[in-house]
Formats: structure tokens, sequence, C-alpha cells
């Protein structure tokens, strides 16, 4: 195919959500040989347009694609041009439990021989000759769950790039695929996308490591708040300032709320937390006070929250409130007076199926006892506060949460837990998937709860969220704090070059790779009881 003909050519794109404009008539180009990055701060609108590419969800009416010169449908596209287009995705879509020959057999099959009987040997060996590529020799007969994150990745990427029919117009995506690789690692990837893309592949790199992409890629687009604001942008002519005021903008409209003032005496603090990726975080927060926690996924931000909860395990490390050390168990934490707020709302903060009127007071039942039985007029009218309180609409106790909006439904798990009365309030994505009017009402609640004397952490993807309620804000880089930032230090264009590491060395950026063993993985699982509070 002709180089000056796009492989793909995508216009006038876009995807509306009930009350969320999550891409706004976008555009983007992809020609051969072309190494084409894409970037943008978390809910900018990356994730939509790969799954609108992938035809994972469907475009809104006006899209214009072309794929090759050819008109098409994305959400209907032909299996021959399906084939063309593979994907690595962020969370690599590998079946844990098998091992790597068995994940790269999935789809494409197996060599067989007499009867039908698959040649372990010859995948074996073939597998393990696709893995040098990256400067790796796993055992590639053991779950791919007991591989360091690197190896998994890397299969990933094997898996997608196997077999690949370079006669034909192709496209990789390969999305935040650096994430969790060494140095080592990323250099082979890098040989091996330069070779795909040398060969006519058009390539889309998504990543939030700018100087991976200055490294890499031939061009770049950024999205901002689900619009294109740079498109087909030659990086030569780039640094990695450039990428951030790109990325940002101006500085954000949603400016701090919270007023500098003494705190009070030290409530919640972490000392050495080592844990699945957490590698010997410390903190302390004051009675008063929101601390913030931001990062990248994988830096360790994600695990935090969960982590001082008790929710996964602390292989090293201690949590203590009002010097008194708490073990690592929800209820445990509980009885210390913390509660969590988390980010997986209904799968472990939610029971769906339940009424409002018995979702709010679950936690903490003991104060509605009559005898050996539940008052329950009190139970209703200590709702009824509640649900005022919390402004919950519609406000009908009987409804079962799984009928309430997001928005809703968060402000009542907010509700729940704020009636147990703590001293310390961990919030994991508050705000995700919450429309605008019940992310000011959140807001407002937290920091209520704050100038009353309590001790907030809020863990955040949301660079608005934490500039609109902090005091002061964790770096995560690499499973630790890299920095910290105080008051007017928390600006959109700081909490993105401290997260994405572009003043430091990119090595220490992420994770590091590590054996971890089955038992490990089985004891890292959030424990059964976490959904039975």
């Amino acid at each position: 195919m002709n180089a000056t003909t796009p492989t793909l050519n995508i216009r006038s794109i876009s995807k509306t959500y009930p009350g969320q404009v999550a891409l706004n008539e976008a555009h983007l180009q992809i020609f051969p040989g072309e190494v084409h990055a894409l970037i943008g701060q978390n809910g900018s609108g990356k994730s939509t347009l790969i799954k609108l590419i992938a035809g994972y969800i469907k475009a809104d009416h006006g899209a214009e694609v072309e794929f090759s010169n050819e008109r098409v449908d994305l959400w209907r596209l032909s299996p021959h041009l399906r084939t063309q287009i593979r994907i690595v995705h962020q969370d690599l879509g590998l079946v844990p439990t098998l091992s790597a020959i068995e994940n790269l057999g999935l789809g494409r099959g197996y060599e067989t021989g007499i009867g039908g009987r698959i040649k372990w040997r010859a995948e074996a060996r073939r597998c393990q000759e696709l893995l040098l590529r990256f400067g790796l020799a796993p055992d590639v007969r053991s779950p791919l769950a007991a591989l360091t994150s690197g190896e998994r990745a890397a299969v990933a990427i094997v898996r997608a790039l196997q077999d690949w029919n370079f006669d034909k117009p192709g496209l990789l995506i390969l999305d935040e695929p650096t994430a969790a690789l060494n140095r080592g690692e990323v250099d082979a990837l890098f040989s091996e996308v330069r070779r795909v893309a040398s060969l006519g592949v058009g390539v889309v790199f998504v990543s939030h490591m700018l100087e991976e992409v200055l490294d890499l890629a031939d061009k770049v687009t950024v999205l901002r708040d689900g619009n294109v604001v740079a498109s087909g942008e030659n990086v030569k002519s780039l640094n990695v300032s450039d990428l951030v005021q790109l990325m940002v903008g101006r500085e954000l409209s949603l400016e701090r709320n919270r007023i500098d003032t003494e705190h009070g005496r030290v409530v919640l603090e972490a000392e050495n937390l080592f844990g699945i990726t957490l590698r010997g975080v410390s903190l302390k927060a004051h009675a008063g006070e929101i601390v913030g926690v931001a990062g990248l996924i994988g830096s360790g931000r994600e695990e935090v929250a969960n982590c001082l909860f008790g929710v996964t395990p602390r292989f090293m490390g201690k949590v203590l409130v009002n010097k008194k050390k708490v073990f690592a168990h929800p209820h445990q934490s509980i009885k210390a007076r913390m509660a969590l707020v988390p980010a997986d709302r209904k799968r472990i903060g939610l029971i769906l199926e339940e009424r409002l009127e018995d979702h709010i007071p679950l936690p903490r039942l003991s104060t509605l006892r009559k005898g050996i039985t539940l008052d329950y007029k009190r139970l209703k009218s200590d709702v009824a506060t509640w649900i005022n309180d919390m402004n919950i609409e519609p406000p009908i106790p009987r409804r079962k949460m799984s009928k309430f909006s997001g928005g809703n439904q968060q402000k009542a798990v907010l509700a729940r837990w704020l009636r147990t009365d703590p001293q310390v309030l961990i919030l994991d994505e508050p705000t995700q998937g919450v429309d605008i009017g019940s992310k000011s009402a959140v807001y407002e609640r937290v920091e209520s709860f704050a100038q009353a004397g309590g001790t907030v952490v809020v863990a955040s993807s949301d660079t608005d969220e934490l500039i609109r309620l902090c005091d002061r804000v964790l770096i995560m880089r690499g499973g630790s704090v890299a920095c910290e930032l105080f008051g007017d230090e928390i600006t959109a264009s700081r909490i993105v070059t401290e997260t994405l590491g572009a003043t430091s060395n990119r090595v220490d950026a992420r994770v590091t790779p590590r054996k971890v063993s089955i038992e490990v993985i089985r004891e890292a699982q959030p424990q059964a009881a976490w959904g039975n509070l």
C-alpha cells in the first residue's frame, strides 16, 4: 500500500453516554510504517477511542472511518479486516491460570500430530523463541500468574504479533505496554515495535511515559476532555514540557477550596508498607487534613487505600490510628474507626439487590438494637435523616440500590460509612463515574468532615479532584512515594509532571518486576468477609 495512504483514517468520531460526552468529534490518521503516540490525562478519551477502534463499543452517528481507503464501520468490521487490527490492552487480556504456551494458542490453535494430539514440545520451543526476542526466558509451562508482570506483558505482545500477515495493511495498538516493564524489556519492546513498523504496520502507542513517547514515536495526537487538541504533531519538534502543556492546557478551573491552616494531632500513620505493588510506603495524616495520593496505574496508587484498610495484605509494615496498631483486616479497621469508600463501587461498595434502607445502616446495626431485635422505627428515622443529609434522589428508602444512578449510589456508600462516625475516612476514586452535581455534593461532604476534625486520605486519578480537595498530595511512582506537594504546589501541571516522572529518571517511574508465588497471589485476593460488611 502507498505510504501516503493512511492505514486508518478516522474523522468526526464521537461517543456519548448519559450525562457525559466521552469523545467529541475526534480525528486520527495512522500511516503505514508510522509509530503514532496517543496521549492524554486519565479521562481524556484515550480508552474510549481505542474501544471504538476495537469495535467493543459503537460510535455515535456521523463517524467517518476508512481502513486502507475502504469505507468501514468499526462496529461491524469484516473478519478479514478485524484480523489486521491487533490490540494489546492495558489489562493484557490473558488467562492467568493458563501457561504462556496455552495463552499463545488461544484463538490461533496448536500444532498437532497423529490423532490430533498437540505437539507440546514444538509449541514450547516456539513460545520460548518468541519470548527470547524480549530477552526473557520464563518457564513457559507455568501458569502466567507465577510469572513477573514484565513476562506477562511480553506474552501479551507476542500473542498479538504472532502469525501476522505483513502483506496486508495492518494496525497494532499498544495500550500502556511499558507500565510493568524494566529498562531492558522496554528496549526489547521498542526494537520489536520498530521492526513491525518497518514492515509497513501502523502502530498506535498509548503511554503516560512521555520520554518514551519522544524516544519511540514519529507523531503524536493529544486528547483533552474528550477533544483532540493536537493531531499528528511531529515528535521531533516537541519536548516533555510541550507535551505536558498540551495535555493539561490552561490551569483547570476547579480551584482549591482548602485554606492553609494548622492541623491537629497525627491520627493515621503508615510505616514502611509493602504490598502487592507497594514498596515501603510511609505516610502521616493529621486531624482536619485531607491527604491526596496520585500516580499512574501500576504506581501503587490504586493499592494504597485497600492496604491501609486491610482489604489487601500487608507483607511488611504497620498502620496506626491514634498510636494504636490496626491489624490488616476490614473488621479491625472498622473497630479503629476507619472507613473506606472503595473504587469498585458496584462489586465491593454496594449490595445492589438490597434496598436503600437496608444498605445505609449495615456496617453499624448495634446502635439500632432493641433487645435482641432491631428497632425498625429508629432504623427508618435514621435512614431518612441520612437520605436527606446526603440529598439522595429519589428519596425512596425501599428502592433497590441497583435502581439508583451512579452518583446517588456513591452518596449512599458515603452515607453508610459516615454513619459509623469514623475518625479516618479513606476514599478510593470517590467520584469515578459520578455526574458533576453529585461530585460537588461528595466534595462538600468530605470537606465538612475534615473541617469537623476528621482525617481524610483520597487516592485518585482525577487531577481536578486532588486540586479541589487536598492540603497535601503524595505522588506515587514504582510502588513508593516519589515526592510530596503542599499548598500552592498542588497544580495540574505539577501533578501531571511528577506522576509522569518527567523530572526524574524514567526507570524509577515503573514497578520493578518480581517473582510472585501462586500462594502469594491467592492470599492477595480481597478477603471474602469484606463483601459482607
